[in-house]
């Protein structure tokens, strides 16, 4: 079998979910394949009832990750919000693996979403030569979520055309959907859910009608607290990513990472840590997602054009394409900020000299 580069979140940790629904004796919602504590244990990592150790797949406030699981086993929907980068996709997919072994029924959400993306499509060759039939009929990944008592998963929700995103109205109204050309419907059974993510950034591209904020509860997921945490969810990202991409190298401590944190923190924030210098914030995110992308990309190259220890080198081109993301101001504010804050911290010479000669 060929080597897939990233498995499903069901089949990453198949050993861990086997384990909490065998020793789960608490009780479940319809269909559900963990009870809620379970599912909580699951994504926030601790023990199983036999002692089994879970990893965390989200480091974050518990409530939050309360709040959200004990919405999806309500008739609300659930719609995770946030700036990009604070692990909503992340989080709606091991939601729906713990909860019904399945995270693959997703539609992405884009400006060309179509609503049989959402409700159904048709074999079109069959519909041609059999006329309206269930054989000629294409579930979407809501129907069959609807069918089977899964959850739906929906990626950016309000980049959906606003009357697209109206179809989900009967389905999280009714628990229905209707296919007039049969003259049926499909009700869905208990334990179906949707799970929507949304940018906070993208308000006012396609805002949510009234009808539809009213059937979702919405969680909205913070940026790391503190600077510790924050580090503490990129070292553990860019491990389990150096070694499902086999990168034959690691770090021989964090303090790169401490360091790419502290600068995104110090951007995002438009302050130093110590608060004595303001700095212009660039025009980029510069999320805990992207710190990820920068470490994982300075192992590679040490890995492959280094000797495998991770340096400011290393680090410096990512660091460098994250926060210039426009040619012109951007520049001008990472160079300001190279001069004014990292210049002036003496251990961190190695980090500017790489940094500057880029800039």
């Amino acid at each position: 079998m060929t080597e897939v580069l990233r498995a499903h979140a069901e089949q990453q940790h198949a050993d861990e979910l086997a384990v909490l629904a065998k020793a789960d004796g608490r009780p479940r919602p319809p269909n559900w394949r963990l009870s809620p504590w379970a599912v909580a244990t699951y994504v926030l990592g601790g023990e199983a009832p036999d002692g089994t150790p879970i990893s965390p797949k989200y480091l974050g406030s518990r409530r939050l990750i309360e709040v959200a699981i004990a919405t999806l086993a309500t008739d609300r929907a659930l719609l995770l919000l946030g700036v990009p980068g604070t692990a909503k996709t992340w989080l709606s997919e091991h939601l729906a693996a713990a909860i019904s072994g399945d995270s693959t029924q997703l539609v992405q959400g884009t400006s060309g979403t179509s609503e049989e993306s959402i409700r159904y499509g048709w074999n079109y060759a069959r519909l041609l030569a059999e006329g309206p039939s269930p054989q000629a009929l294409v579930a979407s990944p809501v129907l069959r979520s609807m069918e089977t008592g899964g959850i739906a998963r929906i990626e950016e929700l309000t980049r959906i055309p606003s009357d697209v995103q109206d179809a989900l109205i009967t389905v999280l109204s009714e628990k229905s959907l209707p296919i007039p050309e049969l003259d049926s419907e499909v009700q869905a059974r208990a334990g179906f859910n949707i799970i929507a993510t949304a940018n906070d950034r993208d308000r006012g591209v396609n805002d949510l009608s009234a009808a539809l904020k009213r059937r979702f509860n919405v969680v909205i997921l913070p940026l790391p607290d503190d600077a510790e945490s924050e580090v503490e969810i990129v070292r553990l990202r860019v491990a389990q990513l150096g070694q499902s991409l086999k990168l034959p190298a690691d770090l021989e401590n964090i303090d790169e990472i401490r360091r790419v944190v502290q600068v995104f923190r110090e951007l995002r924030g438009g302050v130093t840590d110590d608060g004595r210098t303001k700095v212009k914030s660039p025009s980029g995110t510069l999320s805990t997602a992207e710190a990820i992308s920068v470490v994982t990309n300075g192992i590679a190259l040490a890995a492959h054009f280094g000797d495998g220890v991770v340096r400011a080198g290393d680090v410096a081109a990512g660091l460098h394409g994250a926060v210039v993301k426009d040619p012109v101001q951007d520049r001008i504010i990472w160079q300001e900020y190279l001069e004014a804050v990292v210049r002036e911290r003496k251990p961190w010479n190695d980090l500017y000299r790489a940094c500057r000669e880029l800039v």
